[in-house]
C-alpha cells in the first residue's frame, strides 16, 4: 500500500533516507537488501533472482528444483516474483513520534509481522462496528 504522506511531517522523505542509510539499505530485522527481486518460499525465506540464476548456471535444474521446491503453487506453477521495498516502521505505532530510536527500516514481511497484533485489533474493531450497523436495520 502506498504511503499516505499527509499523516507524516513535511520532511518525512529526508527522515526515511536517514533511517535507510543507518540500516545500510537492508531490513533491520531479517537483513534482506532493498530492491532485491526474487521469490519467497512457503516458510517466508527469500531467494534472490541472482541466486536463482547462479544455481541454474552452475548447478543445473536439479539444485534449482530442490532449493525452490516451496516456491511453487499447488498446480506446480512458480509463484510471482516480488521486489523488496523497505518501509519505515514506527515501533510505538505513533506516526508523530519520529525519533530515530522509534523508527526501523523493515521489509514488507517483517513490518507486517511487527504490526500483526495492531492490524488484528483494528480488524476486530471494524468487524464489530459493521456488525453493530447491521443490527440497526
Amino acid at each position: 500500500m502506498p504511503c499516505d504522506y499527509s499523516k507524516y511531517p513535511k520532511n518525512w522523505k529526508e527522515i526515511r533516507k536517514v533511517i535507510l542509510e543507518r540500516a545500510g539499505d537492508c531490513c533491520e530485522k531479517c537483513g534482506i537488501a532493498n530492491k532485491q527481486i526474487g521469490y519467497r518460499d512457503k516458510e517466508g525465506k527469500f531467494y534472490s533472482w541472482s541466486l536463482i540464476e547462479d544455481c541454474l548456471e552452475n548447478n543445473g535444474h536439479d539444485l534449482f528444483d530442490d532449493v525452490l521446491s516451496n516456491c511453487f503453487d499447488k498446480k506446480g506453477n512458480p509463484t510471482k516474483a516480488i521486489k523488496i521495498v523497505l518501509t519505515i516502521a514506527h515501533l510505538d505505532h505513533n506516526t508523530s513520534n519520529n525519533a530515530p530510536s522509534n523508527l526501523k527500516a523493515l521489509c514488507q514481511r517483517c513490518h507486517l509481522a511487527m504490526d500483526q497484533d495492531y492490524h488484528q485489533a483494528n480488524a476486530k474493531e471494524t468487524r464489530r462496528k459493521k456488525k453493530g450497523l447491521q443490527n440497526l436495520f
